[in-house]
């Protein structure tokens, strides 16, 4: 395990190595370690965002050099490889929890299903029937505020980005890209190809946690009418 500073009120926690491609073995691992130094002690810790490798974890420096006046970093560091180092591995084992989400796949919301289409040579209701009839794993989340990175594409789905970005993705916009698929949260410029639309707010800031989707949640898409996307939206 490496920890690293990044910056005067955050330093990084590398407990795998380095992937550009998602891994269960990977996830679990990370979310493993987030338990640990959560149920631990340590005084002055804000927040713990973990991603495919890596955990960000952000402190208070006044409130670390308070209870250790040496180095803050180094404070912070042996107290982080003790918590993980010294809890029961059992007590970081956590039930995922199973999310479900609306999709309307109407072309109306699918931007880029023919497209797709061409680049697969499945038919429209094929890669719908495949994107909402998988299980999808929340890998991590960022980007903007609250866009979930999901593993488990099906491999009749694997596309790569646009060549050219969206300068602008409507909120809820159902992508995929490479191995993975996603929800826009917010309006954002975006290369993933859009095959859906949620009706769902999947970041509201007023709220605890202000996203929708956690690191470690399961996910499954259902289809839904033009309809009840618009009834759901109300």
């Amino acid at each position: 395990m490496q920890i690293t500073p990044l910056g005067d009120s955050a330093l990084i926690v590398r407990v795998c190595e380095s992937s550009a491609e998602p891994d269960e073995q990977s996830l679990r691992i990370v979310l493993e370690v987030v338990h640990k130094i959560k149920s631990a002690p340590i005084p002055g810790i804000l927040e713990l965002t973990p991603a495919y490798t890596t955990i960000g974890i952000f402190f208070d420096p006044l409130r670390v050099e308070a209870a250790a006046p040496e180095s803050i970093f180094d404070s912070l560091a042996g107290q982080i490889r003790k918590a993980v180092s010294h809890a029961k591995k059992s007590a970081a084992r956590t039930a995922s929890r199973v999310v479900e989400i609306p999709v309307c796949y109407d072309p109306e919301f699918a931007l880029d299903l023919d497209e797709v289409a061409q680049l697969t040579g499945l038919s429209a209701k094929e890669i719908v029937d495949l994107h909402r009839s998988a299980t999808y794993r929340v890998n991590c989340v960022g980007f903007t505020p609250g866009f979930p990175f999901l593993s488990g594409l099906s491999a009749k789905l694997v596309v790569p980005r646009r060549s050219t970005p969206r300068k602008e993705i409507p909120i809820g916009s159902v992508a995929i890209a490479g191995k993975q698929t996603g929800v826009y949260p917010v309006k954002s410029p975006g290369g993933w190809n859009i095959i859906g639309r949620s009706p769902l707010r999947f970041f509201d800031a007023a709220k605890n946690p202000p996203a929708l989707l956690r690191a470690g949640d399961c996910v499954r898409f259902r289809s839904i009418t033009r309809a009840k996307f618009a009834a759901l939206q109300k």
